[in-house]
């Protein structure tokens, strides 16, 4: 039996308490299963690293809500990154996803992602989308339905570790140093850990 899906509600506070929270849950798609791991937040409304900066654009119109929905964008034409859109409708916030560890699926995990092992399948925003199988066609999609990309209850994190966001030497400085990229301590599966570090209580 399926574990539950989280609820609409959620995800309709601030992105920073949703991306604590996301740690532990589990992403499913196509019998694919993902614990995760570590996430970014993209927080609403003076954040200058949110893609929601300067309004509404036909990309990043997902992001402004409903909440509980993915927002998916292509990267550099290259790498599809999968958010989860957080706060109230009409504010442009979400949480990146940005490493999971396998529950399931690991021959097509290891399929889609070229034949690799171990947490280099799945540590960086691109590789969990590959492994997942999801485009900017997902950008929009309900979390909270069965039959499609799901976000499940797993076991929360008890132990968070913390540092600044990665790749957005375009925000200003106070938020390039934020501390809004969380991460699950001790966990092999997440992406540049030397960079991480304290507790987040």
């Amino acid at each position: 039996m399926p574990s539950r899906l989280l609820r609409r509600q959620f995800y309709a506070r601030d992105a920073l308490d949703v991306a604590r929270d996301l740690l532990g849950q589990e992403l499913w798609h196509g019998g694919v299963g993902l614990r995760i791991t570590e996430v970014e937040a993209y927080r609403y409304p003076d954040d200058s690293a949110n893609h929601c900066r300067s309004g509404v654009t036909p990309r990043n119109a997902p992001m402004w809500g409903p909440p509980g929905h993915a927002y998916v964008y292509l990267c550099y034409g290259m790498h599809h990154m999968l958010n989860l859109v957080t706060n109230s409708d009409g504010e442009g916030a979400a949480v990146l996803i940005r490493s999971c560890e396998p529950i399931a699926g690991s021959a097509t995990i290891r399929r889609r992602r070229g034949g690799k092992d171990g947490p280099v399948l799945l540590t960086g925003p691109g590789k969990v989308a590959q492994a997942l199988g999801l485009d900017t066609s997902f950008s929009g999609h309900p979390l909270y339905r069965r039959d499609g990309l799901e976000l499940r209850e797993g076991t929360r994190a008890s132990d968070i570790i913390v540092g600044s966001r990665i790749g957005i030497g375009y925000a200003e400085p106070e938020h390039q140093q934020a501390e809004w990229r969380l991460a699950i301590a001790g966990s092999p599966w997440v992406s540049h850990p030397r960079h991480l570090r304290g507790a987040a209580r």
